[in-house]
């Protein structure tokens, strides 16, 4: 008897037969949101996210850095039902919409997700491989003694080598690009313990829920410099960013010049975004290797 969902065009079992055979409970319908997610019904009535990644390690990066956050139990996020080598399968959130007072719970909680903290830089998430990624690009999690040497030899240089390798950057461009890695000891700021970061902290990462509170779905999660997830959220926006901000410095106020450091670390997504998606993105994160240096 033929199957009563999709199949995805190589021919592998499409979603509700994977979240079938994942969850061990029957599917009751299936309906595609892009190439790669699917919301599934269950029996039961329950609706779950199904995910696809062919990149191998991909899903179980993710999956690990779904547990990491949620075992910090202060954000929310979806629940993992389970995964295989390219089908993951979470919760879905019912969509609501964000209020002033849920952003401040956000930032509560955001704060607290980042001092439950990480064994060092670039540590991964326990469970999840060193070759993970951030959206489409690989990202190694390579594990660094120092905030300064580990940012620039493990997320700056390599997307930097990245965009050189398919001409969204010229090789006399670089330059300034070095130049800031050279000087980041000294443009850092205070020495901080490594926090336990969501990684990929966009708007389209962040779920407002029908229950008035922030979900955070996608994570490319590790160790690193909180400041970095801050400044991914003033990168792409963020709604009530300013009431995010007030919960956050409720909880775990920033050290002085925070926001004089945000181009720094905004250098590294804007130049992965580069390496994905070419030449505008890359004059970006050369105005703001400049704007560093300033």
């Amino acid at each position: 008897m033929s199957s009563p969902f999709t199949k995805d065009s190589d021919g592998d079992d499409g979603p509700g037969a994977a979240a079938a055979r994942i969850t061990g409970r029957s599917v009751r319908s299936e309906r595609r949101l892009s190439g790669a997610l699917a919301e599934v019904g269950l029996d039961g009535g329950q609706s779950v996210i199904v995910k696809r990644a062919d990149a191998a390690g991909a899903v179980q990066a993710e999956a690990a850095g779904l547990r990491w956050l949620t075992d910090a139990g202060t954000v929310a996020v979806p629940n993992v039902h389970g995964h295989d080598a390219r089908w993951l399968v979470t919760d879905l959130v019912p969509p609501g919409r964000p209020a002033a007072g849920s952003a401040v719970r956000f930032g509560r909680g955001l704060a607290a997700l980042h001092a439950a903290g990480a064994p060092a830089f670039g540590a991964p998430p326990p469970g999840g491989p060193v070759e993970a990624y951030i959206g489409l690009a690989p990202m190694r999690n390579v594990p660094g003694a120092d905030w300064p040497h580990w940012y620039a030899e493990q997320r700056v240089l390599p997307y930097l080598r990245g965009a050189v390798d398919r001409g969204t950057i010229r090789p006399a461009e670089t330059a300034v690009v070095e130049r800031v890695c050279e000087r980041l000891p000294e443009l850092a700021g205070p020495a901080e313990p490594p926090a336990r970061l969501h990684g990929d902290l966009w708007n389209g990462n962040v779920l407002w829920g029908d229950d008035g509170e922030a979900w955070l779905i996608d994570p490319a999660a590790h160790g690193g410099h909180r400041e970095t997830d801050l400044a991914m959220l003033h990168l792409f926006g963020c709604p009530h960013l300013e009431h995010v901000l007030d919960g956050y410095q409720r909880v775990a106020p920033l050290a002085d010049r925070w926001a004089d450091r945000i181009a720094l670390h905004q250098l590294f997504p804007l130049l992965v975004h580069a390496v994905l998606f070419g030449r505008g993105f890359a004059e970006q994160a050369l105005a703001v290797a400049r704007g560093a240096l300033a």
